[in-house]
């Protein structure tokens, strides 16, 4: 299908006929000439058109991940000067089933159109009809989502959420697993999108997953829309201040937004939270999942003065102590959230003990611009 960028009114917009184009010239005969292993062993959106909101980062790995999984995409972003993604090297690649950019104000019936919706997480859902279309059964998901769908279910994913310090968390986790020779990705909200790892497979002929554990950092605009398919063996909610209330209106519902990182775990899982704040207590009423505490018992507890980290977690079978003396990051803050990324990475239960981790201590960096001694 030959389509142009499109930048034109809302109502010079034919989306239904561009769908229906790309769907006759590619028919489904039930005939594969190749297959594709990777983490969902097809293409499973083929024949079916996608619409992603949002062209970031995020967005832009979505559009990929959809076009690589069959899908016709129309991309959309309010800014009309973002050059066009047919135009760009990296979707020549994986553009064989259709996709069209859609710059500027948009006709929001345009939606109804597609059979599946993939919202950044740059995107409020007042936005765009989308509470509209959720409500309607439309199929709308967030990116997180979209790419979890199609990711090994043999993968493990250590998902770390809060207001600070999730990255430094995702950071030193993601330098543990390096340093025991465990393949992982890491990225989410730092760095890659979860939509790459989904792509990693598709680019690897082999049935066998890229990576055996994904550490993502998880935004509350990410946890808006209610998740489906992203269901982490080991959540971390690590601390809630007030942030973002402009777009989630209070605490407790900046609270339950968090907390959605939890919400399809099990009493086989394991979930980490602050001990004693009100908001995320209320928000985890319900919740069926190993609770762990960061401050007090089952869970972790720092003692400063021996540079040490006590996890007791019964429900998982830990009774050990990490040693800390060896950080090279400093401050307070780095100990705890090397701590609870130690914790996090035992919770995965693939065979790592605390002796390993105390050989990791010492490689342990926190991002650019983070505390650390500089020699």
């Amino acid at each position: 299908m030959d389509v142009k960028s499109l930048t034109c009114k809302p109502e010079t917009i034919n989306l239904k006929r561009i769908i229906q184009s790309s769907k006759k010239k590619k028919p489904r005969t039930g005939i594969r000439t190749r297959t594709i292993q990777c983490c969902s062993l097809k293409q499973d959106l083929q024949g079916q058109s996608v619409a992603v909101i949002g062209l970031g980062k995020s967005g832009r790995a979505a559009v990929r991940l959809a076009l690589a999984r069959g899908a016709s995409v129309v991309a959309f972003d309010q800014n009309q000067s973002l050059p066009p993604l047919e135009q760009d090297p990296v979707f020549e690649k994986v553009n064989g089933n259709g996709l069209t950019t859609v710059r500027g104000h948009f006709d929001t019936e345009l939606l109804e159109n597609v059979d599946a919706v993939v919202v950044s997480p740059g995107v409020p859902i007042e936005n765009y009809g989308l509470s509209r279309l959720l409500r309607s059964g439309k199929r709308v998901m967030s990116e997180l989502d979209f790419a979890a769908e199609v990711i090994s279910r043999s993968v493990k994913i250590l998902a770390v959420t809060g207001t600070n310090g999730k990255s430094t968390v995702v950071t030193f986790a993601g330098q543990m697993l390096d340093h025991l020779g465990i393949e992982a990705f890491v990225g989410g909200n730092l760095g890659n999108p979860l939509s790459e790892a989904a792509l990693q497979c598709f680019q690897m002929p082999s049935s066998k997953p890229r990576f055996q554990v994904a550490v993502v950092e998880v935004s509350s605009y990410q946890m808006e829309i209610s998740n489906k398919f992203f269901c982490p063996s080991v959540a971390v909610v690590l601390n809630l201040t007030p942030d973002h209330l402009e777009r989630h209106k209070s605490m407790r519902n900046y609270a339950l937004t968090k907390c959605r990182v939890l919400s399809h775990m099990t009493n086989t899982k394991l979930g980490l939270l602050p001990f004693g704040n009100q908001h995320l207590d209320e928000a985890i009423k319900g919740h069926e999942f190993n609770h762990a505490w960061i401050g007090t018992f089952p869970g972790v507890k720092i003692d400063m003065a021996a540079k040490t980290a006590n996890f007791e977690v019964p429900a998982i079978g830990l009774s050990s102590q990490l040693q800390l003396g060896a950080m090279k990051a400093i401050g307070t803050h780095n100990y705890h959230n090397a701590a609870v990324a130690a914790l996090s990475v035992l919770g995965l239960d693939i065979g790592v003990d605390v002796e390993a981790l105390n050989s990791a201590i010492e490689i342990l960096k926190p991002p650019p611009h983070r505390m650390q001694i500089v020699l």
